[in-house]
């Protein structure tokens, strides 16, 4: 599921891939993923069009058929359920960025009791280490 998430996958298919019947294969797949095999599929083509909303510019109704969905309202609302937004209002708030914000945050946050960068770097060099 995690590989094909895109194909047309079924309880009964994926049952018999698994040697179960289909209701013990949804039992089992329950106990150990905590959601049915419908659900888990679901948001795994979720997760896959959210990195495809913040990595390109496709139309969203190609997203949708790139990940599996049929319908681009099926698409819509289980997006929305999961994720909170509606797949337009996610791209919106995730715009791509050339480097991650936490590596951005991380590096420019001030610390205190710590020299700034460049005068660090510069005792560096004063003191007789590599450049």
């Amino acid at each position: 599921m995690d590989r094909r998430y895109a194909d047309p996958l079924d309880v009964p298919t994926l049952a018999a891939i698994a040697h179960l019947s289909p209701s013990q294969f949804g039992r089992v797949f329950k106990d150990v993923y905590g959601e049915t095999p419908h659900r888990y599929l679901q948001r795994r083509r979720v997760e896959r069009a959210m990195t495809l909303l913040r990595q390109t510019d496709r139309p969203v109704t190609d997203v949708a058929w790139d990940v599996g969905f049929a319908s681009l309202g099926t698409f819509s609302r289980t997006f929305s359920n999961i994720v909170g937004l509606s797949p337009t209002e996610f791209r919106a708030q995730h715009a791509p960025v050339a480097v991650p914000s936490c590596f951005i945050a991380a590096w420019t946050r001030p610390r205190e009791g710590t020299a700034p960068l460049t005068t660090a770097v510069s005792e560096k060099r004063d003191e007789g280490e590599p450049h």
